[in-house]
């Protein structure tokens, strides 16, 4: 079955369309600037060129209904008619306490997913938008919701209730959701199969580090703990997140500076983390470059992102009880060979040893890069959302048969 796969933000739609009789990628692709004059369309050709299509002020319908054109075109295309499309899966971020696990778009699914708004204000509107962009341009073809919350609903309520008082919980839905469950759901699932375990008898943690940021504690395939909360700007150091901070220090400079809420929403969300710190940029190419050259900001401010990562695998490993497996994913996960030592070597005394020599050659590849003795096995496993959210979407549209 080809399925294609939507992840709608408030100004972008990225897409693929993945054959998923055999998990290969038929086509991918974005387009940007939604709502601008200078909107585009940027998709991977079949010979692993890239093109851009210049396509002016479009809206969200108009930016899914380029995509489908783009897919049956004579010239670049893969496909010859929308027919061929057997569903649309769907990337949603926050589906609260209402989604366990990714379900068929209806009515009802819709009303639900709006009832969330207020938790994700700039994510979930997008999503529906896009739904609604398929349902206007391919009324007949089915439609799944993977949410990005979902994975983490097995938590128990010890791990994600806040310490406020229990009514902003039952009238407001106050507690941690967390977030990149389904990039959490695959690599766990997949580290078990590369490595040959069984994900039922394992302990554990894995690191979705780039830009944005989240480490789960994973025990027997179910997420128990997770480092995101309410919103995704909980937990570790991030890009332009703050991640953990004293809510004292947020009432304080909100006194001192006469700061309103979204000053704030401003401050730790988009001039925070590791480009506040640096002063330099949120790339950690770029900031390792500047660590290399000397730069003293840019050193403090990666030694702060590796030690929130360590902080957290080792909270959760005594939270488990035991480790058997760090999992590094994400942009830096998979690529940055320095934070994967950096983060690792604090963890010597619970049997956590990696290969440096095979570690430093590792980029964006499956691999084992632990010591053949160490008592934790550490692997780099690339995510693949797209992939799982097609999967979702082919089982759930199947049994409907």
């Amino acid at each position: 079955m080809k399925i294609l796969v939507l992840n709608c933000g408030s100004s972008s739609v990225k897409y693929k369309l993945i054959d998923t009789d055999t998990d290969a990628t038929m086509a991918e692709g974005g387009v940007e600037k939604i709502g601008l004059e200078d909107g585009f369309l940027k998709f991977k050709k079949s010979d692993g060129s890239k093109e851009i299509k210049e396509l002016g002020h479009i809206d969200h319908k108009q930016a899914v209904e380029a995509i489908l054109q783009n897919l049956t075109d004579p010239e670049v295309g893969c496909i010859k008619s929308y027919s061929e499309i057997g569903a649309v899966g769907h990337r949603v971020v926050h589906g609260g306490e209402k989604f366990a696990s990714s379900v068929l778009i209806t009515d009802e699914v819709i009303r639900q997913v709006k009832d969330c708004y207020d938790l994700a204000p700039l994510h979930n509107p997008a999503n529906i938008t896009g739904i609604e962009a398929i349902t206007a341009l391919m009324p007949d073809v089915p439609q799944v919701g993977v949410f990005d919350t979902a994975f983490h609903q097995t938590m128990p309520a010890k791990s994600f209730m806040y310490a406020i008082p229990y009514e902003f919980y039952k009238e407001d839905g106050v507690r941690r959701y967390g977030f990149h469950g389904t990039s959490h759901r695959y690599v766990s699932s997949r580290a078990a199969e590369f490595l040959g375990l069984d994900l039922k008898d394992l302990k554990m943690v894995t690191c979705h580090v780039g830009n944005g940021g989240s480490i789960t504690a994973v025990d027997g395939g179910k997420s128990v703990d997770t480092s995101m909360g309410l919103t995704p700007t909980e937990g570790l150091m991030m890009g332009t997140r703050c991640g953990d901070i004293d809510p004292g220090a947020i009432t304080y400079l909100m006194t001192k500076h006469g700061m309103d809420a979204a000053d704030i929403q401003n401050l730790i969300n988009k001039k925070s983390g590791v480009a506040g710190v640096s002063g330099i940029s949120s790339d950690m190419r770029e900031i390792e470059a500047a660590v290399n050259a000397g730069d003293e900001r840019a050193k403090l401010a990666l030694d702060m992102y590796e030690l929130r990562i360590t902080k957290y695998i080792g909270a959760y490993a005594a939270e488990m009880g035991g480790l058997d497996v760090i999992v590094f994913t994400g942009g830096v996960g998979e690529n940055q060979t320095g934070v994967r030592e950096n983060v690792c070597a604090p963890l010597g005394f619970m049997g956590v040893e990696i290969d440096r020599e095979l570690n430093s050659k590792i980029r964006g590849e499956e691999a084992l890069i632990s010591l053949p003795g160490s008592k934790v096995k550490v692997v780099v496993i690339p995510t693949d959302e797209e992939l799982m959210i097609a999967r979702d979407t082919k089982d759930i549209v199947s049994s409907l048969k």
